[in-house]
């Protein structure tokens, strides 16, 4: 019975075998693994990173839209508070220039109502005259008198 010599080579080519695979093998295995590993946890750790600058970036979004609302908000604000001022401004000039027209137009019609007046006066005097020199040259008599006097006053 050789079953001795036959487990003993076969234990001697087992250690072999093992003893091959440990030194040719297992090493850059180990290594290829342990790469492998490291970059895993590299990626694991590149994802983590950016999911957080993701949210870091998402709350500098909102942070910015908030401000740019805010800005928006306060430019609307001015805008309309110098429409304001604008719709103002332009309802005092439309006063004072009406009141200029108003002054102007009473001053026209105060000229022209002189004028008419000063007309008057002059036409008055010039029948008052035409009437007086009438009665002195007809004669005095009373009928024609009244009648000089009510050709006066239907021209007047």
């Amino acid at each position: 019975m050789n079953i001795t010599a036959t487990l003993f080579g076969q234990m001697l080519t087992f250690a072999v075998l093992v003893w091959f695979v440990n030194r040719v093998l297992w090493a850059p295995l180990t290594q290829v693994m342990a790469g492998r590993t490291r970059r895993i946890d590299e990626g694991l750790r590149a994802g983590e990173n950016g999911r957080q600058q993701e949210r870091l970036a998402r709350q500098e979004a909102e942070r910015m839209i908030t401000a740019a609302r805010q800005t928006a908000g306060e430019i609307l604000a001015q805008a309309r508070e110098r429409q304001a001022e604008i719709v103002e401004d332009a309802k005092r000039e439309a006063h004072e220039e009406a009141r200029r027209l108003l002054a102007a137009a009473e001053s026209e019609v105060a000229r022209k109502t002189d004028q008419a007046r000063e007309r008057l006066r002059r036409e008055l005097a010039a029948l008052v005259l035409e009437g007086a020199g009438r009665v002195v040259a007809a004669e005095m008599d009373d009928g024609r008198h009244t009648v000089l006097l009510e050709d006066l006053a239907a021209k007047l």
